[in-house]
């Protein structure tokens, strides 16, 4: 069956040392994974269970771009983040065995239109229009698992321009990304080109026209975008 219209290519993220690339095909997020960034919301961090929004494969845009200034928003926010980047078929596993599926990890950002997803929250309605939008999901280079310390010391920073938004440590984390992939797992068949973005620190906040944001996690490529003009 021939298709009616053509639609995007699959994204591709650039792998280290490899030529070909990681094809996107869905994106996972954790909500409220950092104790101190959930108090910044309002929230206090439990471990009943971690909780998850998506974003779609049109929300991925590479390290180094220019993104207008979205839509329907007068409150951008960055959210530095670690990124998976899955590499084999995970259904119902162990948290022992979670690691096998994991390909990689990458530097990324979750852009939020934060005053839409307030809104959203506060009529306990989904977030998509506050998260699920175009160029939304910023990422760097993929790093091969192997090529990548055990997580935990690695400091994760966020900047706009000079000034220092985000600082804290993968340690941080209030589920691991072994818990994570296992608990996805028990309700997706997770499978290779499925990205988690684990969550963000403390220190969110917004992003202007002619902002430079540059993210750092110890070990991966950096991760910078630039604000352009509303559209």
């Amino acid at each position: 069956m021939s298709a009616l219209f053509n639609i995007p290519a699959i994204p591709l993220v650039p792998v280290k040392g490899e030529t070909a690339g990681y094809p996107v095909h869905r994106i996972f997020c954790v909500g409220r994974n950092y104790a101190e960034h959930a108090a910044e919301m309002g929230y206090e961090v439990d471990r009943e269970a971690p909780f998850y929004f998506t974003k779609p494969a049109s929300a991925i845009v590479p390290t180094g771009s220019t993104i207008a200034y979205p839509p329907g928003t007068s409150n951008f926010h960055y959210e530095m983040e670690l990124v998976v980047a899955i590499g084999a078929p995970a259904f119902r596993v162990s948290v022992e065995d979670a690691p096998k599926a994991i390909f990689g990890y990458a530097a990324g950002l979750d852009m939020t239109r934060r005053d839409l997803q307030l809104a959203q929250r506060a009529k306990q309605r989904p977030w998509s229009l506050g998260k699920a939008f175009e160029n939304s999901a910023p990422i760097a280079e993929i790093t091969k698992v192997t090529d990548f310390a055990p997580i935990g010391p690695q400091r994760i920073t966020l900047s706009v321009g000079d000034e220092i938004k985000q600082d804290a440590h993968l340690s941080d984390l209030v589920w691991s990304v072994a818990e994570l992939i296992s608990h996805l797992s028990q309700f997706y068949h997770l499978v290779p080109g499925d990205l988690i973005y684990t969550g963000t620190p403390a220190g969110v906040g917004p992003v202007l026209p002619g902002d430079v944001i540059r993210g750092e996690i110890d070990g991966l490529q950096p991760i910078t975008l630039t604000i352009g003009p509303a559209e």
